[in-house]
């Protein structure tokens, strides 16, 4: 008798982890013809109003796990809730509240920018006609295409094309909004307002989750973030948790940089940098003091000594042992 209430609430803990989560796999695996393993057993979860970073080197199973989560491919085996419902099997229920900008828009090139968002809108059998022109030229401003409209999309640069991917994306509310490279393309302008759009969305409760090969772009946007290595899950979490499991870098500002390198390389620093003045190292494990006494004690002139901060890309290559081209 005790054991059936033992495990309710178990039950009950995993009914509310579903309500929370936007996006949720469990062991979700896909195997290609061949024997290829692009994904194995990935147990994500994505908090409802997150603004959720997925990084991973080329290979690790990024892009395969998108095309799961948005039913375009059937998984090997495992599950994968997305709004609650199963995918593939929900597709029709859950894509028209799913905005998604996959591996670039399809766009038309012979069409305007605003015929091609007029056409992507009478596709969808859940838009309205009647306020079609309008939702188009307000999705175009939040994107700052107004200008571009009436231009040819063939004529669009590749950061214009994104643009109006992303337009197409928000010609109607969406509770998810999935994001594969968004600022692919951008001038640095272009992608400040393309975060501060990231921003604005997840402050309204759009739950947004994107890839980027750009680690500083996650790490100033993203609440949370999810780490994929030979399509494994090695970590996931609030970002600023991510980086805080990381040790930062060792740096010494000096005159004698020569020497200041060769002190910590003998006590066992890694990965020493010298750059003018100032030496950069992977810290030794002992005492950071004993390190700056044997610096003073060998006549370095230490003028600065400290650990900075890591980063998340910091943390992405401790984790992986890769750096951080992550497009893949």
């Amino acid at each position: 008798m005790d054991e059936p209430s033992a495990k309710e609430p178990d039950r009950e803990g995993k009914r509310e982890d579903a309500e929370e989560s936007v996006i949720a796999t469990r062991a979700l695996t896909k195997r290609y013809c061949g024997g290829q393993l692009a994904v194995d057993g990935l147990d994500l979860t994505v908090p409802a109003g997150s603004v959720f970073g997925f990084l991973g080197p080329n290979g690790s199973g990024k892009t395969t796990t998108i095309r799961m989560l948005m039913g375009l491919i059937e998984p090997t085996s495992g599950t994968a809730r997305v709004l609650g419902h199963p995918m593939p099997r929900a597709t029709r229920k859950v894509l028209p509240h799913v905005g998604a900008l996959i591996e670039g828009p399809a766009l038309y090139g012979f069409l305007s920018g605003r015929d091609n968002l007029l056409r992507y809108d009478a596709a969808d059998p859940t838009a309205d006609p009647r306020t079609r022109r309008a939702r188009v030229a307000e999705a175009l401003d939040r994107v700052g295409l107004t200008a571009a409209a009436a231009k040819k999309a063939k004529a669009y640069s590749l950061g214009m094309k994104q643009r109006l991917g992303l337009a197409a994306a928000l010609l109607q509310p969406r509770r998810l909004l999935v994001l594969d490279e968004p600022t692919n393309g951008l001038d640095p302008q272009g992608m400040r307002e393309i975060r501060s759009l990231v921003r604005e969305l997840a402050s309204d409760g759009t739950t947004v989750f994107l890839s980027s090969h750009l680690l500083d772009e996650i790490e100033q946007v993203c609440t949370h973030a999810a780490v994929m290595a030979q399509g494994r899950l090695i970590t996931q979490g609030p970002v600023s948790d991510l980086a805080a499991g990381t040790r930062g870098r060792l740096i010494v500002t000096t005159p004698d940089p020569g020497d200041a390198a060769r002190v910590l390389k003998e006590q066992g620093a890694s990965d020493v940098v010298v750059a003018e003045d100032r030496v950069t190292a992977e810290p030794p494990d002992r005492d950071l003091a004993d390190v700056n006494a044997a610096l003073v004690s060998a006549g370095v002139r230490v003028r600065g000594f400290g650990v900075q901060r890591a980063s998340l890309e910091d943390a992405f290559v401790a984790l992986t042992g890769e750096g951080f081209d992550v497009a893949g």
